[in-house]
């Protein structure tokens, strides 16, 4: 086999596995909406403690990101295609997991539904389109690093230097809300519900996360 052959069987196997995952994951957080009467998640508390819930929830969440790492560690055979294979089992598996919640019981209504994102360290909010713009960058940006028939260039620092300041800025958008009432303690942060998305400086975070892409592009055509 080919290594260029190769890689595309480990690409399509880590996405086959991503979406397989995406379905475990929307059906396990519809049981959970239901269970605890949460099936819109854009409310105070949306994920309220009954007995140890909380804390598995915390480590399944964890548990999830080991998981979609893995498959990228396995995958690869070089630690840039590795995290190339892990950014697309992340990006599928996120976007699917939209789509199959989407199948189970119509939510989200549309793509500007809120939704909490995350739990860890805060309690992450935004819009579902957000969330679904960094999956779609992610895949793209591990494609290219795991398809290529040649070692890629030398990263030029810059282009990781702006995207790691868009990874601050995207993570601040989705907390700045629970970062303001922090210092009130857990609880606090539970009950917030965002009522405004920092789309300016998303969009902005955005382009700075997506300028590796351009120059990995850039330096494919040249």
């Amino acid at each position: 086999m080919s290594a260029l052959t190769r890689s595309r069987a480990c690409w399509l196997i880590v996405v086959v596995f991503a979406i397989a995952m995406a379905w475990l994951e929307s059906a396990t957080v519809y049981y959970l909406r239901v269970l605890v009467g949460r099936l819109d998640p854009y409310q105070p508390n949306p994920l309220p403690i009954h007995g140890a819930l909380g804390s598995v929830e915390l480590v399944r969440e964890a548990a999830t990101l080991v998981m979609l790492l893995t498959v990228g560690m396995l995958a690869g055979r070089t630690w840039p295609t590795r995290l190339g294979y892990s950014a697309i089992a992340f990006g599928v598996w996120d976007i699917f997991y939209y789509v199959f919640l989407k199948a189970i019981y119509d939510w989200p209504k549309s793509l500007f539904d809120w939704d909490i994102l995350f739990l860890l360290p805060l309690p992450w909010w935004g819009p579902v389109l957000a969330p679904m713009s960094i999956a779609a960058l992610m895949i793209v940006w591990g494609t290219l690093v795991s398809q290529r028939s040649a070692p890629p260039r030398a990263s030029v620092a810059s282009m990781w230097v702006l995207a790691s300041i868009g990874i601050v800025l995207a993570l601040y958008t989705f907390m700045a809300d629970a970062i303001h009432v922090a210092h009130l303690g857990v609880d606090a942060t539970r009950m917030v519900v965002p009522t405004t998305f920092k789309w300016s400086v998303f969009v902005v975070a955005l382009a700075l996360m997506a300028a590796p892409v351009a120059h990995m592009t850039r330096d494919s055509v040249d």
